[in-house]
């Protein structure tokens, strides 16, 4: 697929979303947790509506990350909204717990607002996990977007309220025709997704980069649950986790080394987590080395494989999503299938209505 910038192509029409509610048939109430996998679907995005940008996490201490990013969504003719600590600092966070998880709550309070999205992430976002009002997202569904350390948002917002919400780029991640295509395709244009990743042969006789590799042959259906590795790993044994039965789980990871990589599969696994699940994804495991272990280390291959080989479930890895240019917009809690001999993620319905 040749690059070229989207922002020509795209015009001078807007894209928007409004959010409202969808309960399967199989939900009737919600309970203090969400424990039975139902979800809420939010509204697409349609011309002129306002995307609201807030900093649950760290911040950005330059100008211009805000610009590019105010810049962006205007040129997709979506107006913009700054959350009002988006400029706050507390050390490297972009202000304190009860500044950051006041945007939050405003955005999904706010009338004017159809989508939430992330400038960034960072670290910072689980220590606002108990500081979110649940009620008013549940009552204010929207699509809310951003991955990384916001994985602790997908995870707490999904398991309480059952809001589908999506692992994508940010406010400062490259919109380039890729991530914008994926993005446009789920949320604006309500269109069911393959995720697959492009033939890039260029002058090799054969795909060099971005291949799959097949852990475990098969097909899988499942919900489709998952984020950052480390940040999932974080908040376990806290009560913003689902339920994993019968889910599809998506990991990826930046800047880990292979040994603590090792060390939070296991974690996966000793939590029961990897018992549960009915197929596995990995993706981009970006600046992953074996850090001062050198030789002595294991590959990443093989840590992967030694977790997830034994479960004999449908696995693959080499996805095209994480801290990557190439980056996809996967919904968190819809029904999903996986074939791993092609390396595919295929979503089973609409993440919006």
């Amino acid at each position: 697929m040749q690059r070229r910038n989207f922002l020509r192509n795209i015009g001078t029409g807007s894209i928007a979303l409004s959010l409202s509610t969808f309960i399967t048939p199989f939900q009737s109430s919600f309970a203090t947790e969400l424990k039975d996998n139902s979800f809420l679907l939010p509204k697409h995005l349609a011309e002129g509506d306002t995307i609201g940008i807030i900093s649950p996490a760290s911040n950005k201490f330059e100008s211009e990350p805000y610009e590019i990013a105010v810049e962006t969504f205007q040129a997709m003719g979506l107006k913009v909204k700054l959350g009002k600590h988006i400029n706050s600092h507390y050390g490297h966070l972009a202000g304190t717990d009860e500044e950051r998880a006041e945007d939050l709550n405003n955005m999904f309070k706010d009338p004017e607002v159809d989508a939430i999205i992330a400038l960034r992430g960072g670290s910072g976002a689980a220590r606002i996990l108990d500081l979110i009002d649940y009620d008013v997202i549940k009552k204010n569904p929207k699509i809310f977007i951003g991955y990384s350390d916001i994985t602790a948002l997908h995870m707490a917002i999904y398991s309480k309220t059952g809001l589908v919400t999506f692992h994508g780029p940010m406010g400062i991640s490259t919109w380039n025709n890729f991530s914008y295509n994926i993005f446009k395709e789920i949320l604006f244009n309500k269109n069911t997704f393959t995720f697959e990743n492009t033939v890039q042969i260029g002058d090799n006789l054969v795909q060099v980069k971005n291949r799959i590799r097949t852990i475990t042959p098969g097909k899988a259906e499942g919900i489709l649950l998952g984020g950052n590795l480390s940040v999932l790993t974080g908040i376990m044994g806290s009560d913003y986790l689902p339920n994993w039965e019968n889910t599809i789980l998506y990991l990826e990871e930046v800047g880990e080394k292979i040994y603590a990589i090792d060390r939070m599969m296991s974690q996966l696994k000793l939590a029961g987590v990897l018992d549960k699940i009915s197929g596995f994804v990995f993706g981009k495991c970006t600046d992953c080395d074996p850090g001062g272990s050198g030789y002595g280390s294991l590959t990443l291959e093989e840590v992967i494989d030694h977790y997830i080989k034994p479960l004999e479930i449908p696995a693959y890895s080499g996805a095209m999503f994480g801290h990557v240019d190439d980056n996809s917009t996967i919904p968190n809690g819809i029904n999903a299938s996986i074939d791993a001999d092609k390396g595919t993620i295929s979503m089973l319905s609409p993440a919006v209505l």
